[in-house]
């Protein structure tokens, strides 16, 4: 069986982040870059899969700039055997990004894709299902466990009123959330072994798709400072605020 996952490279998540000035975007100058962490996830999960047995190959890939090489290489250290870029300097929105990734999936015909469920960067959650809706696959989205037999998955998901348990034929898409694993530390040796390992890098316009965005973005604005909070010295005093400062009752 072969997977597929998907990473993207998004700002460290130790890093604050700066608005820049005349609220075009975020200023990412000189900041550090990493895999996001729900990617992590997923590329942990497909490697687990093959030294479980269950899987033959794992195919990591990246849609963006040509620095998502970097990323890839973190992918093929933790274990993915190959890297595909899909190399363009647009602004990449979800739907884009599917598209994109339905392209390689039909090149490169894995049985099951795992994607990590959001980016820490602009926090979609989108990319996951509107791959499965265009390739009209099952999926199971905010996988805490997943389990493979023969061409069925079996996966755990997290829901508002716990786990929800779903068993879906292959080929199918899941989406990684935070208690499917915790990846391994990338070691010195499986970093000079990535950069042994074969990335392909294509262009958007080798499958025919334009990544242009449909959405424009009007300006980006960091939160309201919150007001310091006060002591009350008892319960009347505190309803007696809500009634006629926050005016909440």
């Amino acid at each position: 069986m072969k997977v597929m996952t998907a990473v993207k490279r998004v700002v460290d998540y130790n890093v604050k982040v700066r608005v820049k000035a005349d609220e075009s975007g975020v200023d990412i100058g000189n900041v550090k870059m990493s895999m996001n962490p729900f990617d992590e996830i997923a590329v942990e999960a497909a490697t687990r899969l093959k030294e479980a047995g269950k899987a033959t190959e794992v195919i990591a890939v990246s849609c963006g700039l040509a620095q998502s090489q970097e990323t890839l290489r973190t992918a093929l250290a933790i274990g993915a055997d190959r890297g595909v870029l899909v190399e363009t300097d647009a602004e990449l929105q979800p739907l884009a990004v599917a598209k994109l990734l339905k392209a390689v999936v039909e090149k490169e015909e894995p049985q099951l894709v795992i994607l990590g469920k959001q980016a820490i960067d602009d926090d979609a959650g989108q990319t996951g299902q509107l791959l499965a809706a265009l390739l009209d696959w099952p999926q199971a989205t905010f996988a805490s466990n997943i389990e493979i037999d023969g061409d069925t998955a079996t996966v755990t998901r997290e829901v508002d009123g716990g786990l929800e348990v779903i068993s879906l034929r292959l080929p199918a898409i899941v989406t990684t959330d935070l208690r499917l694993n915790e990846p391994r530390y990338v070691t010195l040796p499986n970093i000079m072994k990535a950069k042994k390992k074969a990335i392909e890098t294509v262009k958007p316009a080798d499958f025919g798709i334009d990544p242009s965005p449909r959405l424009k973005t009007l300006k980006i604005v960091e939160p309201p400072v919150r007001k310091a909070g006060v002591k009350v010295p008892d319960v009347a005093t505190l309803i007696e605020k809500l009634k006629t400062e926050a005016k909440v009752i």
